[in-house]
């Protein structure tokens, strides 16, 4: 990993973006509905219609079949496997903790991003009556080896007793592969620490014989222009994805496919085979 912390501060384009999109679409609360990122949403809507009607499929989509994949396997953690804590990092605006923390009382949740960003999410925060107070939220730089802002000051205020998951959500495809993986081996020695971790995030394998290839190559320069980032696909299959993180040690690796959940969470459809995947990998 480098010594400096990598600036990531360019991303928050997306985060005003994605936390209209929750708002938008009924699963966020109003505080979180931003000008900035009405304006974000409306400025794209015809491109993101056109993009429905050629190709069965748009960034929306991508983004609601993501959040609702991410919720319903958080769900199951915390349910089937006895997970009292959470850890979201890049959280942006997302409503989760929010929801989360009011849906299961006993649940620690902790968000965490860059200081601008972090101040701004706890001021938005405040506006809730209903807020938990197991709903905190602190400063990050998700590339930082040492200090406040890093992963292990962060994660060191969890109980190291207690299973943990940790989230990334709409973070790891603005970097390449060599940056983000510094981030997943940094991620996995902090896991280590618990009895038992499991870390969710989002990844979008470019299949090269897909017929939308050259589409979402221009899509992904498109985006990284907005958002001032190097937008990077990182795999070419599910398999691909699978072999790298347990390459990286993660015990057991396992990837969702949106598709495989048509039948059971509300989520739009895409024609033919989802962009986004989650990618699950357990520290055990």
């Amino acid at each position: 990993m480098a010594k400096e912390p990598i600036d990531t501060s360019s991303i928050s384009f997306t985060a005003l973006y994605t936390g209209h999109c929750w708002a938008a679409n009924g699963l966020s609360a109003e505080p979180f509905r931003t000008r900035l990122g009405a304006f974000y949403y409306h400025s794209l809507s015809p491109f993101e219609a056109v993009g429905k009607k050629l190709f069965g499929g748009n960034i929306r989509t991508f983004l609601l079949q993501r959040h609702h994949l991410i919720d319903h396997l958080v769900r199951n953690a915390i349910e089937q496997e006895g997970v009292t804590q959470v850890l979201e990092i890049a959280c942006g605006l997302t409503p989760r903790g929010y929801r989360f923390t009011r849906e299961y009382p006993q649940l620690d949740y902790l968000e965490a991003d860059l200081p601008d960003m972090a101040e701004r999410k706890e001021k938005l925060l405040a506006e809730l009556p209903d807020r938990s107070d197991r709903l905190r939220v602190m400063p990050i730089n998700a590339f930082a080896e040492e200090g406040e802002l890093s992963v292990e000051h962060v994660a060191g205020t969890l109980d190291p007793e207690k299973p943990v998951l940790v989230i990334t959500e709409g973070l790891v495809n603005y970097f390449d592969l060599e940056t983000i993986s510094g981030f997943w081996k940094h991620m996995r020695s902090v896991l280590q620490r618990f009895p038992k971790a499991i870390y969710l995030t989002d990844n979008y394998p470019l299949y090269h014989d897909h017929p939308f290839y050259r589409t979402m190559t221009v899509l992904r320069r498109m985006l990284g222009s907005v958002s001032r980032s190097r937008v990077t696909f990182h795999f070419g299959s599910d398999d691909e994805a699978t072999e790298y993180m347990q390459g990286l040690g993660y015990d057991a690796v396992r990837v969702h496919n949106p598709r495989d959940y048509y039948d059971r969470l509300p989520i739009p459809h895409s024609r033919g085979n989802p962009f986004v995947r989650i990618i699950e990998a357990r520290v055990v």
